[in-house]
């Protein structure tokens, strides 16, 4: 598989399956932190950023428009670090950034809660109840979280490809079944198609980016694909005029052969 993405609550086991699959099949292991980074050398504050990434809906309601900016970003640098593939990503909602690509495997995990409460206890010293208390509001904030920006349910499986209960299998059994899956996959031994496919997903979400951080375009939310560079723009502008920035900045994009802008909507059609 080109790009194995890792969902999982937290104190679940996460951490430790993407690192034992990297081992396993060759791949790089990524963390959010690095994705961050990544973004955040765009211009955008890295601790706004991490606190869009960690914090649940009530920051985001009230800065409307930097959750799409802060989206943008983390969704670009996240289809940049992993275009190349194999990787194995670890981190909030790498099924849902990279959603589409046939070469993304997307694995959720889950765990007993005695297992979690064990981890939390170990490595936070947290007594009995208080460990309870986090491991919920950190499930709450998450479960929020992806609600309000992708309008799905974080434990619904149909939004992953497998989902492993870690009651009766430990990490490294875990590991071997997923490891097994992903040989047996199109993308897995990297074909020009496969790698065409994230190429095309890491412009398509640069050219969001870029248009998310340039002065003339940051107010607007448009979506973007891209089929052989090609991209595809939709959404709204408020006027006719700003087809033309649109055009101008999308086009500096490295990557971009071409641009189709039919769906982008002016005000006075809408």
């Amino acid at each position: 598989m080109a790009v194995i993405t890792i969902s999982r609550g937290s104190f679940s086991g996460g951490k430790a399956l993407a690192e034992c699959l990297a081992v396993k099949l060759g791949y790089r292991c990524v963390g959010r932190e690095a994705i961050v980074e990544r973004a955040a050398a765009h211009g955008a504050s890295h601790e706004e950023l991490l606190a869009a990434l960690l914090n649940p809906p009530g920051f985001l309601e009230r800065f409307q428009h930097k959750r799409y900016r802060y989206l943008a970003l983390f969704q670009a640098a996240l289809a940049e670090e992993v275009k190349s593939g194999k990787v194995v990503y670890h981190g909030n909602a790498g099924h849902l950034m990279l959603k589409g690509a046939a070469a993304v495997l997307r694995i959720r995990i889950i765990a007993p809660i005695e297992m979690r409460l064990a981890m939390v206890q170990e490595r936070l010293k947290l007594s009995g109840n208080a460990a309870l208390e986090y491991i919920q509001k950190m499930d709450e904030g998450r479960r929020k979280w992806v609600r309000f920006l992708y309008g799905v349910e974080w434990e619904d499986p149909a939004v992953y490809d497998l989902v492993l209960n870690l009651e009766h299998m430990d990490i490294e059994e875990a590991c071997d079944v997923i490891d097994a899956l992903a040989r047996t996959r199109r993308c897995f031994e990297l074909s020009p198609d496969c790698l065409a496919e994230l190429e095309d997903l890491a412009v398509a979400s640069a050219v969001r980016a870029a248009l998310a951080m340039n002065p003339g375009t940051e107010h607007l939310e448009v979506e973007t694909s891209a089929k052989n560079g090609r991209v595809f723009v939709r959404g709204k502008v408020t006027e006719t005029g700003e087809l033309d920035e649109v055009r101008r900045i999308a086009m500096k994009v490295p990557g971009v052969t071409g641009l189709n802008l039919d769906d982008l909507i002016p005000a006075t059609r809408v």
